[in-house]
């Protein structure tokens, strides 16, 4: 099978931010990383050969001078140094166990450094997501002329209803090519005329130089995850918002923050980690409440919640977000993250459900595991060590 990931920077934003964040904050810290099929897919025999090759072909795969230099002109909240550092980085296949069961069900772990490691999540998604629809054969049912015309009219739709919108599709994406045509398309119909909307751009860092676009990105619940096993439930959004502010100087300013439940975050909110974001994302929970909980705790706190942004992104399609930009009726600023409906909105396919989350970490080589786990704003929704789940929800709904 050809190589799917061809471009280092074919990787979201938020990858770098975080990577060099870890680099700052916590280099010698040590991870697991596990695959999730939330589909409970059967994978076709010997898929997991096929996903090693393309994990084979990623020692190769390193960054060029050009996309340096895009990194370096739009990413300035990054140094000099790390580019340095990634001109030196190499992709290590040894970090990557994949297998597949008798019944097909595919099973991944990824063990090693943390900086090094937290390159593999979104290579490893989309090369899942391709392969799965050519074997398929969703690849020769594709009409790129259909799809494109579907594309221009989503676009039409979204820029005519005022929206604030950027694609963040690359880990679900049906191809490389068909991302590459989606955001041609919709830079095509945003530049074509003035629309009340905007094009916000994209997270996947190459096509952003490739198309000339704003890459996206701040950070991922792995940050916050791995800090609870620092600074303790209570503390650790605290202390991510505390670090991260300043390992990027005020840059980066939209924070994730439903990692433990909202009533936690907002209980812990302090007037000056709200006034050092720029605002909130929304990535679980029911948008209409999230959005009352958010203006209300701003309102308290003594801060007009119309000078903030709410970015919106918990598996959207462009109806609920236009639903969602009527409710907050500029109460906020607010705008949207769509991906899987932007880049595998395809006919007659039906696109991957699936996820590379933190399991376990250390602080140090020399230190103990421990779990890693991802509550939200969803009751029940819970990802990692069962029991760890139970203590933490306990603690939380005990204070």
């Amino acid at each position: 099978m050809k190589q799917i990931i061809n471009h280092f920077t074919d990787n979201d934003l938020y990858t770098f931010s975080c990577q060099y964040y870890i680099m700052q904050q916590y280099p010698r810290a040590e991870v697991e990383y596990t695959f999730i099929d939330r589909n409970n897919t059967v994978y076709p025999e010997g898929f997991d050969k096929l996903l090693q090759q393309q994990v084979d072909y990623m020692r190769n795969v390193i960054i060029t001078d050009e996309e340096i230099e895009f990194m370096t002109t739009r990413c300035v909240w990054l140094p000099v140094w790390y580019f340095i550092f990634l001109r030196g980085y190499r992709f290590n296949p040894g970090e990557v166990e994949i297998s597949q069961d008798e019944e097909g069900h595919l099973s991944i772990r990824i063990v090693g450094k943390w900086f090094s490691t937290i390159m593999w999540e979104m290579p490893l998604l989309s090369c899942i997501s391709e392969i799965i629809h050519i074997l398929n054969g969703d690849d020769e049912k594709y009409d790129i002329e259909t799809e494109r015309q579907k594309v221009v009219e989503k676009s039409e739709k979204i820029f005519s209803s005022g929206l604030v919108l950027g694609d963040m599709g690359t880990r679900r994406r049906f191809s490389y090519e068909h991302q590459k045509m989606v955001l041609e398309t919709m830079a095509e119909v945003y530049r074509s005329k003035r629309w009340e909307g905007i094009f916000t751009g994209t997270s996947n860092v190459y096509l952003a130089m490739l198309l000339d676009l704003k890459p996206l990105g701040t950070l991922s619940h792995q940050i916050i995850s791995f800090e609870e096993n620092v600074s303790g439930v209570f503390e650790c959004n605290y202390s991510v918002m505390k670090k991260f502010s300043d390992v990027y100087d005020g840059n980066n300013g939209i924070y994730l923050y439903d990692c433990f439940g909202d009533e936690l975050f907002f209980k812990n909110l302090s007037k000056r980690m709200a006034m050092m974001y720029s605002g909130l994302r929304v990535d679980s929970g029911v948008e209409e409440e999230q959005t009352e909980k958010i203006i209300e705790k701003y309102i308290s706190l003594g801060i007009d919640p119309t000078t903030k942004q709410v970015v919106y992104s918990n598996g959207l399609d462009i109806d609920r977000c236009i639903e969602i930009h009527r409710y907050c009726n500029g109460r906020v600023q607010d705008s949207y993250g769509v991906g899987t409906n932007l880049m595998c909105d395809i006919n007659d396919v039906r696109p991957s459900n699936i996820v590379i989350k933190l399991t376990k970490c250390r602080i140090t080589e020399a230190r103990e595991w421990h779990n890693c786990i991802k509550l939200s704003c969803d009751k029940g929704k819970m990802l990692g060590n069962p029991k760890k789940c139970r203590y933490i929800l306990s603690l939380i709904d005990g204070e």
